[in-house]
């Protein structure tokens, strides 16, 4: 899928007033660095860079930034905001070279929880981690991990292992089958079960001294 793309232009002058002045105009200030090439400056439309921030996974995803006739592949690294307003005042770009991978944090999102054995009997997910991070192509990267749990049952739980994962995305620890969620059954029903087996094994001891006397 291609990036989308975000139209900038080069900025000049660099500095507060001139970033205060840009503001006033709906530009927002930038810069673009890293690929071993020195930084660039520039201004992008404060309505686009919103547009892009409302969809959602906005540091996940790769970027054209266009300038001009030329175009940079970037990854967004950091957004600063104003701290009263919300609105964004600057953004970090980072170049992304051809061809490259990248180590990143990716959220993990699961379907089918309505139809999940585990959950319809009661059971409860507990998710052990919200984000992982992969290694990923760098003009590749997914908003999101779906597992699918709709056949997981109470007590079972889901490694890495069993995710399937697109391709080229590869799990940073790679050492272990780590877990990442769980369907546990809640406290009350955990209480009722230990509860039982008590008197299970109370009503065993007391038939064994039965026998014995």
């Amino acid at each position: 899928m291609a990036s989308p793309v975000i139209k900038a232009e080069l900025r000049e002058k660099a500095g507060k007033g001139s970033s205060r002045a840009l503001r006033r105009e709906d530009k927002i200030p930038a810069v673009i660095y890293g690929d071993k090439k020195g930084p660039v400056t520039v201004t992008i439309s404060r309505i686009d860079l919103v547009k892009q921030l409302n969809t959602g996974g906005f540091l996940n995803t790769s970027y054209e930034i266009q300038i001009g006739k030329d175009k940079e592949t970037v990854l967004p690294r950091d957004v600063q905001f104003h701290p009263v307003t919300d609105w964004p005042m600057h953004v970090d770009f980072f170049r992304l070279a051809k061809g490259s991978s990248l180590n990143i944090m990716i959220p993990i999102h699961f379907v089918g929880e309505e139809v999940s054995p585990g959950i319809k009997a009661g059971g409860i997910l507990n998710v052990v981690r919200h984000e992982v991070e992969f290694s990923c192509p760098a003009n590749a990267i997914p908003e999101a991990i779906e597992i699918d749990i709709s056949e997981v049952e109470m007590n079972e739980s889901i490694h890495i292992s069993t995710v399937t994962l697109p391709k080229g995305v590869t799990p940073v620890i790679d050492d272990r089958d780590f877990t990442i969620a769980t369907i546990s059954a809640p406290s009350g029903l955990k209480s009722a079960d230990s509860g039982d087996e008590d008197e299970g094994e109370t009503a065993e001891a007391e038939a064994t001294e039965g026998d014995e006397e």
